[in-house]
C-alpha cells in the first residue's frame, strides 16, 4: 500500500500495484474523490481508520443489457406499488444506507465523513440517488457516482421487500437508453450475480475507464433521471 500525500489528487497506476488497495490517505476530500472515480478507484474503510483506496482485481460490473429481472420481480414492476424519483432526497437516501441494518453485518462503512463528502459531490453534480416512495414515505433507494457513461453503485437500502431492486431496475432501464456503458458494483456477490452482474479482468475494466475518461472530457456525463 502507498501512503499518499494529503494534498493532491494523483494515484499510482492501479494495474502496477499488487493487490486491490492502491493507496492510503489520512483524510477524504472531494478533489481526490473526483480523481479516484475518473480512474475507477473508490474509498472503503471503517470509522477511525485511514482511508483505503480500492481497485479490485477482478472487478464486478453489471452491463445494462445483461440486467436480469426474475418473474417475481416482473410481477412487482407490473403492479407499480411505488413511486420512483430521481435526485429528490439524496441526503435521506445516504443516511438510510448508513443506518438501515443489513443481514450479516454489524455496522456500516458509510462513515459520517464519507456522507459529508458525497453530499458535497451531490451539490457538484457527481453523486445521484434514486428514491422509492410509498405515499410520502421513503421506503427504498440507492445512490452512486455518475462519471461519463459509468455509474459507480455505492449502496442501496430497502424498508419494503424488493424496494431497492425496484430502484435499480428503473435506473438501469432509464440510463441504458441514454448510453450507459456499465455499472460498477465493486463486490462480486451471489446476490449481485443473480441480477446479472459478472466479474471482468482488471485490465478490461481499466480499458473501459480509459474510454470513459475520454468521453467525459469531451461530453461530460450522460443525463441522470
Amino acid at each position: 500500500m502507498v501512503l499518499l500525500p494529503s494534498r493532491g489528487t494523483l494515484f499510482p497506476h492501479p494495474l502496477a500495484v499488487e493487490g486491490d488497495i492502491v493507496g492510503v490517505t489520512k483524510t477524504l476530500n472531494v478533489e481526490r474523490l473526483q480523481s479516484a472515480y475518473l480512474h475507477g478507484i473508490f474509498p472503503w474503510y471503517n470509522e477511525g481508520e485511514p482511508v483505503l483506496w480500492w481497485f479490485p482485481k477482478p472487478r464486478a460490473v453489471l452491463f445494462p443489457s445483461k440486467l436480469r429481472v426474475h418473474k417475481s420481480m416482473r410481477n412487482v414492476l407490473n403492479r407499480r406499488p411505488w413511486r420512483v424519483s430521481w435526485d429528490r432526497a439524496f441526503t435521506e437516501v445516504i443516511r438510510h444506507c448508513a443506518e438501515v441494518p443489513r443481514k450479516g453485518q454489524r455496522g456500516t462503512w458509510i462513515t459520517e465523513e464519507m456522507q459529508e463528502r458525497y453530499i458535497q459531490l451531490h451539490h457538484l453534480g457527481w453523486t445521484h440517488s434514486v428514491e422509492v416512495w410509498e405515499g410520502d414515505t421513503l421506503v427504498g433507494g440507492l445512490y452512486g457516482v455518475l462519471v461519463g457513461r459509468v455509474f459507480f453503485g455505492e449502496s442501496m437500502f430497502s424498508l419494503r421487500s424488493n424496494a431497492s431492486k425496484y430502484a435499480l431496475i428503473h435506473m438501469v432501464r432509464q440510463l441504458e437508453r441514454r448510453g450507459l456503458l456499465l455499472i460498477d458494483v465493486q463486490q462480486d456477490t451471489a446476490h449481485l450475480r443473480s441480477l446479472g452482474a459478472e466479474a471482468i479482468s482488471a485490465e478490461r475494466f481499466h480499458h473501459f475507464m480509459r474510454q470513459n475518461r475520454r468521453y467525459w472530457l469531451r461530453y461530460g456525463s450522460i443525463p441522470f433521471g
